[in-house]
């Protein structure tokens, strides 16, 4: 019994900041600040815009793709650590506002980054088990960062769904989840921006569970990183996936079509699923995709995913990743803080 990716969408908000123009308020060195992040520019979400919205556009292109009644959807959980509200659930208003029946499992995931790809395990484990026909499982975030700190230049908006369910145009064929207590990265509640370790966050933390993850993973299913034709990781910026997939031994040409990070900046829960739906966006009929997701506190998930034949007849019944990428309009500095509302009062 074949059971993966049915449909799958993305959705990125159109405006767009430059690290140069971060850089330039905080006069700091631009020049190395991109060097040291491979990051261009980041998305900023417009002022109507939040975990909600986005994850209702990518709900809804993951419908058109999956070509299926939501009213067949049975579970809907959302992935966030930028949720609106802090007491009710953003799974409820996007149920609704796609047309879902009562009749459903929902709930609001939190794992930082890898919130998103927990809710993908959950789905595939529920259809699995015959409890039900669809799960959609969304990661998306607006992510939060003090002005002038090192998240500003890649603290981004954007998100990706996945329904899950039988007749798949990519075959989940296993997944691996390797979890510490690492406090790498933290928000306490009634604050308004995180905190984290600075370069604790990279080797005890990103780097030890994505690697571990990804190894794990290759091991339970006997394969080894030649076996794929694509492979995405968590980009928390540019560098720390190319500097992880070049210590597992895969190829700067199998990251090609998931590295969106240069371009729309870190989207945290949004990131590696982001990464995913491109490559799906290029994918063809056989290849195998590895996708390892990371999240601080801290913990990976990592998936091997066979596209089918139904890849063919599904890409294009939705606006691509490209689209979303690719649409874009540039702001200044001073537009940046008042739609992140970064002015507080005394």
């Amino acid at each position: 019994m074949q059971i993966g990716i049915v449909g799958y969408g993305a959705y990125v908000p159109k405006f767009r900041i430059g690290v140069d123009e971060i850089a330039r308020v905080w006069k700091a060195d631009s020049k190395t600040i991109r060097s040291g992040l491979l990051v261009d520019e980041k998305s900023v979400p417009d002022k109507d815009e939040d975990t909600i919205t986005i994850s209702v556009e990518a709900g809804r292109n993951a419908l058109l793709r999956a070509g299926i009644n939501p009213q067949d959807v049975g579970a809907v959980y959302i992935g966030s650590e930028s949720h609106p509200y802090a007491v009710k659930p953003s799974g409820t208003v996007v149920a609704d506002a796609l047309n879902m029946g009562p009749e459903l499992m929902v709930a609001d995931f939190e794992f930082a980054c890898k919130a998103g790809t927990a809710a993908i395990q959950c789905c595939y484990a529920l259809v699995k088990s015959g409890e039900i026909k669809y799960g959609m499982a969304i990661g998306a975030d607006c992510a939060q960062s003090k002005p002038g700190d090192a998240l500003e230049y890649t603290a981004a908006a954007g998100g990706a769904a996945y329904i899950i369910g039988k007749n798949p145009l990519a075959t989940l064929e296993g997944t691996y989840s390797y979890t510490t207590d690492t406090s790498d990265f933290w928000r306490r509640e009634g604050s308004g921006y995180p905190s984290h370790g600075a370069r604790f966050t990279g080797k005890p933390a990103y780097f030890k569970h994505v690697i571990s993850a990804t190894n794990e993973l290759l091991s339970k299913l006997s394969m080894k990183p030649s076996d794929f034709n694509h492979a995405v990781f968590h980009m928390p910026n540019g560098k720390f996936p190319l500097k992880a997939a070049k210590s597992l031994g895969f190829s700067k040409e199998q990251l090609k079509h998931g590295m969106v990070v240069t371009k729309i900046g870190n989207c945290y829960s949004g990131s590696s699923l982001l990464g995913l739906s491109r490559i799906l966006d290029n994918a063809k009929p056989g290849e195998k995709i590895l996708m390892t997701s990371y999240g601080s506190g801290a913990g990976s998930d990592s998936f091997s995913f066979v596209v089918t034949d139904k890849i063919l007849e599904r890409a294009n019944l939705a606006k691509k990743t490209d689209f979303y990428i690719k649409r874009k309009e540039t702001i200044d500095y001073g537009t940046y803080v008042r739609l992140r509302k970064k002015l507080k009062g005394g």
